[in-house]
């Protein structure tokens, strides 16, 4: 060793340090003399337990550098320190051991291709030569030493830096450091002089913020029981089959004594079998990844790889899943690839470069957020978000992704002025490493059985829910911004002026079958002074809840699939607040209680009824009747299943005048039941209808052969299916 080695070592700057300590051959006979070397700042004497032997070892430097001499090379050995305050204790050689992360692996990890990434970079609990431990990794090419930081070491920078492999994965395997310890990676940039302690990219857990640190955590060792699901899952085509997804924030959904928050178990117990008996089928959580700032709600992400210890462990979060799985509820979490924050911490600058982002705010910051946005055209950054989507699906079995903010992905100039944005390299406004990214992830995910991905993107971008051999970007289906919108405008309305947009409600139908889509009303609609999905509709206390029903009422009718935000399915009067929790106590109110019912029965047609579900996004599920009645805001159609002798006859008065012996087609004579009247008064309605039951005649209307004089209640939908068994198939 030179003294300039002994110098960067006790320094905390050398950039091989598996170069200079652990054993190494005294000379070029690699059979004749090893010497041992150890920086061990922490010691105040050190001998090395080999063979048999104890073997004093000698302080080269003063800062805490320590070497012996073996006749020969060493195999295993331990350090027994004595401290300067006379403790002792053993410790293992973390430079004995050797690289642990394949070539082959690394090759892909630059490649862009290594979609399990987490098997290689990150901490994994492991054990080498018998020697328990984790192995650390992560990537920092432009470092020119990266340490792991953590109480094993005294959080000293100096005494475990790693070894540099290609590619620039930094990567050491540190005896003895188990499930539960803290850690950051302390990284030394070669620019700037730059030095930070990061948390790790690849972390599996994290402390609960507002500490930082990452926690080396085992998350193999969970026992699975939802073997059944994850089986039948992968039969599932979920586009034509029944999907109303319960939106979630965790943290506000009902809290404990004292206003404690509820953990992933205590939500299993409570969560789960609410979920259930409301006849959900899918819970969708609001990002569930490690954040750092709760106003963020979770898309503000630091720990890609770490569930959010606000609630536990990441087996208490595998325990909450699996208990969803096991009560037949499928489980879609939010996934937020399209930019992460900017904390010391994080992702951000983090070698000392823009590494994960890009140089350019002009390309690399969204300036309305305050985040940065990933450079999708990288190879390593590719890896690392692709493998975080398959890490989800795999690992913690999640039945699907909810792509956040899919729109900023796609424009470069989204939410900028000109000036503020740079074109692709054909002067358009597209951003091709983004699209390209999105079509890669959606092909991979769509390989694991059963799984889903769902776009949140409100522009008029071609083909998001259409595969990628068809040129698009390949998601299993889109949020439908443009209903939502429309249809809050319009019921926000008061009812006598309806009559003059009656459009608000017939024009998805126009562009209903170019997206698989789904009706959100979601968290954003009822907050920042959008109120209450309740408290927008118009009118005295009867008229906002007969309202809200109609409302609830036609979007299950509309083809699409379902979301509704939690609290919404009680009558919550208040804005969502992520600091308090659903209004539980309306529940004592009995209108509250039967828009509960309501909600319930809603989800159970729904169900219950192919005609509902099994043709969503093709036109022939759906038809007209009659939408011309805007003097009334009355509008009537028919859905079928896949069976067009199948279907179902929806007739819709958004006013609050009934109307008595109103005329409407229907595509058979004979008995229809009223299988649903979101008037009844289980549901808080006047019970005004049409005596579970009318009779359509032979007598032609509007187009059809066959009608019916309606009683229609005010503010009500009604719902009738043919009183016949269906015929055999092949009849």
């Amino acid at each position: 060793m030179t003294d300039q080695e002994l110098e960067a070592i006790a320094g905390g700057y050398h950039g091989d340090p598996f170069a200079v300590l652990g054993p190494h051959a005294a000379g070029s006979d690699p059979k004749a003399e090893w010497e041992i070397r150890a920086f061990l700042p922490q010691a105040k004497e050190v001998a090395v337990a080999v063979d048999g032997k104890s073997i004093p070892m000698e302080r080269a430097h003063s800062a805490g550098l320590f070497t012996a001499r073996t006749a020969s090379e060493p195999g295993d050995y331990r350090f027994r320190i004595t401290d300067h305050q006379g403790g002792v204790s053993e410790q293992e050689d973390a430079y004995r051991f050797p690289p642990l992360i394949s070539d082959f692996d690394l090759h892909l990890i630059g490649e862009g291709t290594n979609y399990e990434g987490y098997n290689s970079l990150g901490a994994h609990v492991t054990t080498m030569a018998g020697v328990e431990g984790t192995r650390f990794a992560v990537w920092a090419p432009n470092a020119i030493v990266v340490s792991v930081v953590g109480d094993f070491n005294g959080w000293d920078n100096r005494r475990n830096p790693m070894r540099q492999r290609t590619g620039g994965v930094w990567e050491i395997f540190i005896p003895g450091v188990g499930v539960g310890s803290p850690y950051k990676y302390s990284v030394k940039s070669r620019f700037r002089g730059y030095s930070q302690m990061k948390s790790d990219p690849y972390g599996f857990w994290m402390e609960t913020p507002p500490k930082s640190a990452s926690l080396v955590a085992d998350i193999h060792s969970y026992e699975w029981h939802d073997h059944g699901w994850m089986e039948q899952r992968g039969k599932i085509n979920w586009l034509d089959s029944p999907v109303s997804f319960y939106e979630v924030h965790l943290g506000s959904w009902m809290k404990g004594e004292h206003d404690r928050v509820l953990n992933y178990r205590e939500l299993a117990e409570k969560l789960v079998p609410y979920v259930k008996e409301m006849g959900y089928t899918h819970i969708e959580l609001m990002p569930i990844a490690e954040h750092p700032f709760a106003p963020s709600w979770g898309y503000q992400v630091v720990g890609y790889f770490a569930p959010t210890s606000r609630f536990g462990s990441p087996q208490d979060f595998m325990y909450f899943i699996d208990c969803c799985h096991q009560a037949g509820l499928g489980v879609v979490m939010d996934w937020v690839p399209a930019h992460f924050p900017k904390d010391a911490h994080g992702l951000a600058f983090f070698d000392g470069t823009a590494l994960y982002e890009h140089e350019d705010p002009r390309l690399g910051e969204h300036r309305d957020w305050g985040t940065l946005i990933f450079n999708f055209g990288r190879n390593e950054v590719r890896s690392f978000l692709i493998s975080n989507a398959m890490f989800w699906l795999k690992k913690y079995h999640v039945d699907g992704l909810r792509v956040d903010a899919v729109a900023s992905m796609l424009y470069l100039d989204y939410s900028r002025k000109a000036g503020e944005w740079m074109p692709n390299i054909y002067g358009g406004n597209e951003n091709l490493e983004a699209i390209d990214f999105l079509r890669k992830t959606n092909e991979l995910v769509h390989q694991v059985p059963g799984a889903i991905t769902i776009a949140e993107e409100s522009t008029a971008f071609t083909g998001v829910s259409r595969p990628v051999y068809l040129n698009g970007l390949g998601f299993t289906m889109k949020w439908n911004m443009g209903w939502m919108h429309d249809m809050l405008q319009y019921f926000e309305r008061d009812p006598i002026f309806r009559k003059y947009h009656q459009n608000d409600i017939t024009f998805s139908m126009i562009y209903a079958f170019t997206e698989n889509f789904v009706l959100p009303i979601s968290h954003d609609e009822v907050v920042y002074g959008k109120r209450a999905l309740l408290d927008k509709m118009p009118g005295d206390e009867w008229q906002r809840f007969a309202n809200a029903r109609a409302f609830l009422s036609y979007m299950y009718s509309h083809p699409g699939k379902k979301l509704l935000f939690m609290g919404s399915e009680i009558g919550q009067t208040a804005e969502w607040n992520y600091q308090a929790q659903v209004e539980w106590w309306l529940l004592q109110f009995p209108v509250h209680q039967k828009f509960k019912t309501f909600c319930a029965a809603l989800n159970t047609l729904y169900r219950s009824e192919p005609a509902m579900y099994e043709v969503d996004f093709q036109y022939w599920g759906f038809e007209w009747i009659d939408f011309h009645d805007h003097e009334n805001s009355i509008i009537s159609f028919v859905r079928r299943g896949k069976r067009r002798d199948d279907y179902l006859v929806f007739v819709c008065n958004f006013t609050p005048t009934p109307q008595g012996g109103y005329r409407i087609g229907f595509p058979e004579a004979g008995l229809h039941r009223e299988i649903f009247n979101s008037d009844a008064e289980i549901f808080g309605g006047s019970n005004m209808g049409n005596g579970g039951a009318i009779m359509a005649a032979p007598t032609a209307s509007h187009g059809r052969p066959a009608s019916a004089a309606l009683v229609i209640p005010p503010l009500g939908v009604l719902v009738f299916k043919p009183d016949r068994p269906l015929p055999p198939v092949n009849a």
